[in-house]
């Protein structure tokens, strides 16, 4: 998300399809695929993902050239944002699966009042007693068979940006709740959101807020994710982050960052469908940054940022945008 501050109109919103996470059921296998890449590590791959069944359709169609480079998104594990009023069979159908395979997966609890801001992607509990009420349901689900699990995005970074829908004391209170819940279950690794590198350049000045959120019990922060900033980029500010905070590990949401932002763009232009992306690293755990936990893809590409250039609704699946990241990715991304 490229976001400038609420005070000026907040853009860059979280791209959400309202009602339908949780909906789709998790599958054996997608027809007419190949073997799913074994490239994350304990990462789980969805074999029945939007990417996954586009590709298998071009493929029965026969255009294979265009399935082969939607493999690309396909074979690599993508989060599944949690954003509905109960949180528990998505969570629980997610984490069985993952653990079926051996692997985890990588959840986004996205539910905190307020959310966005009233902005694009607004909704969220409608109090805190039953925003705590849906973190208990979803640590819950959880059981002990864990999950990667990023935590609000960008909850702590507007309030800093100057939201006034929220009150900064319950926000930060509501989001280490939900640190704290989730961390409590086992083999879960929990990362509290912290925007990006362009949004506040200033890391310093969510120092104090991440703190009081609980970020310190967390396993680390998440940083870029739904943005375009470069893996360079936000290590380096991941590294400002860790000196305050007691040297925190991060991880980072390489999803679409293969060409960083849009040069000379800002506002809308700057979040919502940019041409000329790609794909950027490949989901791993394999980093070899001291604090550097994890390259995920948390944004999940191919889902639109809004009806910007064409694009279908916030959060659905548009193939055209899907190919044409996957098309511009470098050959370390393949």
């Amino acid at each position: 998300m490229g976001r400038e501050p609420v005070a000026g109109g907040t853009v860059g919103a979280r791209p959400v399809a309202v009602g339908t996470v949780g909906a789709r059921p998790v599958a054996v296998g997608t027809a007419g695929r190949g073997p799913v890449a074994d490239d994350g590590g304990p990462l789980w791959t969805d074999p029945d993902s939007d990417a996954a069944r586009q590709a298998a359709g071009w493929r029965a169609a026969g255009r294979t050239a265009d399935a082969a480079l939607l493999d690309r998104i396909a074979d690599r594990p993508q989060a599944e944002w949690i954003h509905g009023p109960d949180p528990a069979p998505t969570v629980r159908a997610r984490t069985t699966a993952a653990a079926r395979a051996g692997r985890l997966a990588v959840l986004v609890a996205y539910y905190v009042p307020d959310r966005d801001c009233g902005q694009y992607s607004e909704g969220g509990a409608p109090n805190a007693a039953a925003y705590r009420a849906w973190v208990d349901a979803f640590a819950a689900a959880l059981g002990d068979r864990g999950a990667y699990v990023v935590v609000e995005p960008d909850a702590v970074a507007q309030v800093v940006a100057g939201c006034t829908r929220v009150t900064a004391a319950e926000r930060y209170a509501l989001l280490a709740y939900a640190v704290d819940r989730l961390k409590s279950r086992a083999h879960t690794r929990v990362y509290l959101d912290a925007g990006n590198s362009a949004w506040i350049p200033e890391a310093w000045r969510l120092v104090d807020a991440l703190k009081a959120s609980g970020a310190g019990r967390a396993d680390g922060v998440a940083l870029n994710v739904s943005n375009f900033q470069t893996d360079a980029a936000s290590s380096a500010y991941g590294e400002w982050l860790s000196k305050d905070l007691g040297g925190i590990h991060y991880v980072i949401d390489s999803s679409r960052n293969g060409n960083g932002p849009a040069a000379g763009a800002s506002g809308t232009d700057a979040w919502c469908n940019p041409t000329g992306r790609a794909l950027g690293t490949p989901p791993t755990t394999r980093t070899g940054g001291a604090r550097l936990d994890a390259y995920l893809w948390i944004k999940r590409p191919g889902e639109s940022d809004g009806t910007c250039r064409g694009g279908p609704a916030a959060g659905r699946w548009w193939p055209e945008y899907a190919l044409e990241l996957a098309r511009n990715a470098h050959e370390s991304a393949h």
